[in-house]
């Protein structure tokens, strides 16, 4: 571990963005076993790499001897968090919620370790403690305590009222008090001092600080990172397929594994400090040498290999690591069952073979309508042989013989025909 303090070291990594009292706070860490939470709420049936940032710090912090609440929105969940979204969230119904709940426990436990002692990690659902909870008790033991001027003034609401269209409704609006109410019984619960998110998460820690030292005369504190933003300005986590899942079965080890390899030279130190746990001076010193050397950069391998094993462990990133190189040297053998279900997922571009269009149609035809290009490209690629079939050169001989080129006996694993032409192009055909 590094031998910078806690905060020191998150400076360093540009992982800070507001806190409250930093020189308390920084005293707090530093004398005392520290229990901190961050919220995760289940919006989906999984997190994504967005996520990432507070699941590591939590993980961080535990590192430095604190202990980490890790707490699934069962309840708030429910009402959706307004803080700078466009427009209100589509409600979803408490089956659904309750399954996704489910599957985010399991995914935030991957993350941190629940069995080091004092410190071992604890989730927690804030249905528990507002499932039970009446509405009158409610107004008059926690509404009282916030003012609706305060509430209105705050940057992440004030934005959604001078916006025109519908503004927000009072259903988003109370999040905050849900919010605040969370740390306060955590704190009254669990001993939680500490809460940390997203930095559009400031205005509800702040009312959860408040919240706790007026319900239960307790000193609280919170601390914000930066949300994820791409030196181009385009959208952190989203590509052409979608967004990035941590679920292998919404985004599997290989395209998440793509996703690291093909980050900016711009942004893959800034990422390794973000994502990793490589040393600060480790980072500094790839950087460094990335420079010397002025070739390919080696950050961003080192980034895909740490943050795809972190989330997908060893069997992951060995798969994603192997169907990387096969298609780099076109050697297939090595390919499982496994690696063509994840290309087929969400790895290459994938179409079914259907016997009726093989029988009467031309290669160049298919692989036209394949998007490998058009008729006078694929034509002029076979007279090239530059076109292969599961590693095998294909030749314009070869264009009205469709049904030989993908009989089932020159399949791989009695199903795939990985396409190849020239040095980029793929798509992989399935029967």
């Amino acid at each position: 571990m590094s031998e910078l303090t806690l905060l020191q070291d998150f400076k360093a990594r540009g992982l800070v963005a507001q806190m409250t009292s930093e020189e308390e706070l920084e005293n707090h860490l530093n004398e005392n076993s520290v229990t901190l939470y961050c919220g995760f709420d289940p919006t989906a049936d999984s997190l994504h790499i967005g996520s990432l940032v507070p699941l590591l710090t939590l993980k961080r912090f535990q590192q430095y001897g604190h202990k980490p609440l890790a707490l699934v929105g069962g309840a708030t969940g429910l009402i959706g968090d307004p803080s700078f979204k466009a427009q209100e969230r589509k409600l979803n119904d408490d089956e659904t919620v309750a399954g996704w709940v489910e599957k985010i426990k399991a995914q935030v436990s991957a993350f941190v370790d629940f069995d080091c002692g004092e410190n071992s990690a604890v989730v927690v659902n804030n249905l528990d403690w507002t499932r039970d909870l009446d509405v009158l008790t409610f107004l008059r033991d926690v509404g009282k305590h916030f003012s609706v001027n305060q509430m209105i003034a705050k940057e992440s609401v004030k934005q959604r009222i001078d916006r025109e269209g519908d503004g927000i409704s009072y259903t988003e609006f109370t999040y905050m008090i849900l919010q605040s109410f969370d740390f306060q019984q955590l704190n009254k619960s669990h001993g939680c001092t500490l809460q940390i998110g997203g930095s559009d998460q400031w205005g509800n820690i702040t009312g959860g600080t408040e919240l706790t030292r007026r319900m239960n005369g307790n000193r609280a504190y919170g601390l914000t990172l930066p949300l994820v933003t791409k030196s181009d300005g385009t959208k952190f986590g989203k590509t052409e397929t979608g967004t990035i899942w941590l679920s292998p079965d919404r985004t599997s080890p290989y395209a998440f594994y793509q996703f690291w390899l093909q980050v900016a030279d711009a942004d893959a130190y800034r990422f390794l400090k973000y994502f990793t746990f490589l040393d600060v001076a480790d980072i500094d010193q790839i950087e460094a040498d990335d420079k010397a050397r002025q070739g390919r950069p080696e950050a961003q391998a080192i980034l895909a290999r740490e943050v795809t094993k972190l989330v997908h462990g060893d069997e992951g990133l060995v798969a994603a690591q192997r169907i990387t190189e096969a298609l780099f040297s076109g050697n297939l053998n090595d390919l499982s069952e496994g690696d063509f279900v994840q290309l087929k997922q969400d790895g290459l571009p994938s179409s079914a073979l259907k016997p009726e269009v093989l029988a009467g149609g031309l290669l160049t035809s298919l692989l036209s309508e394949a998007d490998m290009g058009n008729g006078k490209q694929v034509k002029d690629a076979l007279q090239r042989s530059a076109v292969t079939v599961n590693g095998v050169v294909i030749g314009l001989e070869h264009n009205n013989k469709g049904v030989d080129v993908f009989s089932p006996s020159a399949s791989i694993h009695q199903k795939y025909f990985l396409v190849k032409l020239g040095k980029k192009k793929h798509h992989l055909f399935y029967l």
